[in-house]
């Protein structure tokens, strides 16, 4: 999940960052391999890159080649994204990871052996060498409160999702590996034909989070929208708004390189908040481009709490404003509920992640338009596994707008 840095702090802290990350990163680029995990005689191992603990470095370690389980299958990965989330996973930002866990939640990669018959969800075999995705959180009961009455299934307690809250004891659940085991029951997505792994992870995890943020801003035909946040998840809410129907839209965030996209996307216009860094100004630019009024949708995309206040300062009367940025705990705001919320008829929203349904339908938009918004150039730079460190310092120090892992 783009969600995720506070942008302006985190370029300013930009040189810190790669003095304290970078190091640990020099020390990824030539680790050794490590014992496998289990001493046990093993036919195969396969590398993959382990996060043991919040700050420590990155390893690189052989272990037993996972084989897949009734229902279930292997897959060899072709590529899986470095995001927003795994920077926070290596700070200990996140509540009940197990670790040691292997990254990587989103991935593609081809089906290498399979524990059975495999179809998608129209019914149709999926076989041996066919280039899928796979909806990356398993576990999900359909039988508790949240699943059943309140229809949220992402806030179910036995929710899990891979390179996330799954450790290296449940076995290669993330995609920095060479391989990775789908439990039963995780549904798999072919990807449709002719779109390419790097089209596809170009998007990550942002095109779902960014498709389910529009759904639920309700953005209709002749809307004016503000993204707040340049990075994934804030490009794929740019595309998505602009396919929801939105007559124009505006995105604020840095650094240049990632606004230079938005601006290729179809970005109406762009505001760099490191170089307008009054929050007063930042409004009036939004108000200036809405007709004075503010726009009809806000989209908080940037992982800054105090960007709350000021995308609905930015908001016109009786708005709808979305929160999908704040997938951490980065402090308290204040809001005055009456300015903010109540006189302004405001509609306040969170999104919390995704469902499968919102993976499926923006990966066959991304199918279809795909050559108008370019998904592919998104990916800045691609890492081999034993460089998983030095990516994972330019995700962090904003250098980059997708990094992709690449086991070969």
């Amino acid at each position: 999940m783009e969600s995720c840095h506070a942008i302006a702090r985190s370029l300013d802290l930009t040189r810190q960052v790669r003095n304290r990350v970078g190091s640990r990163a020099r020390a990824d680029a030539s680790l050794q391999d490590l014992t496998p995990v289990e001493s046990g005689a093993v036919p195969e191992e396969i590398r993959c890159v382990v996060m043991t603990a919040p700050g420590a470095p990155l390893e690189l370690r052989r272990v037993a080649a996972p084989r897949p389980v009734p229902g279930g299958a292997v897959l060899e990965m072709v590529a899986s994204e470095v995001c927003g989330t795994d920077v926070h996973l290596h700070h200990g930002r996140l509540a009940g990871v197990p670790y040691p866990i292997v990254p990587g939640h989103v991935s593609v990669g081809r089906v290498l052996e399979t524990g059975g018959r495999l179809q998608d969800v129209d019914g149709h075999e999926i076989g041996v060498g066919r280039l899928v995705s796979f909806y990356d959180v398993f576990g999900t009961c359909g039988a508790c409160w949240h699943c059943l009455v309140a229809k949220a299934a992402t806030r179910c307690p036995e929710r899990r999702v891979y390179g996330i809250t799954t450790g290296l004891a449940d076995g290669l659940l993330g995609g920095w590996a060479e391989r990775i085991e789908l439990r039963p029951g995780v549904r798999l997505l072919p990807l449709p034909e002719g779109l390419a792994a790097e089209e596809f992870m170009g998007g990550g995890c942002g095109l779902p989070t960014g498709f389910h943020a529009v759904e639920r801003a309700g953005v209709a035909l002749g809307d004016s929208v503000v993204v707040q946040g340049s990075g994934p998840v804030g490009l794929n809410a740019l595309v998505f708004a602009q396919l929801a129907g939105a007559l124009r839209v505006l995105v604020t965030g840095a650094p240049a390189a990632r606004l230079a996209e938005a601006r290729r996307l179809g970005a109406e216009d762009v505001l760099d908040v490191t170089e307008n860094r009054d929050p007063a100004a930042r409004v009036r630019w939004v108000r200036e481009r809405t007709q004075g009024r503010g726009a009809d949708v806000a989209i908080e995309a940037s992982g800054n709490p105090q960007a709350v206040g000021e995308g609905l300062e930015m908001l016109r009367d009786a708005g709808r404003y979305v929160v999908v940025g704040q997938y951490t705990d980065a402090g308290d705001v204040g809001l005055n509920p009456h300015r903010h919320l109540n006189r302004r008829h405001a509609t306040l929203l969170g999104c919390w992640g995704y469902e499968y349904t919102h993976l499926h339908r923006s990966v066959l938009m991304m199918a279809r338009h795909r050559e108008r918004f370019g998904w592919r150039r998104l990916v800045t730079r691609e890492y081999p596994l034993g460089e998983a460190g030095r990516a994972l310092a330019d995700m962090e120090a904003l250098a980059v707008v997708k990094a992709l892992i690449r086991p070969a």
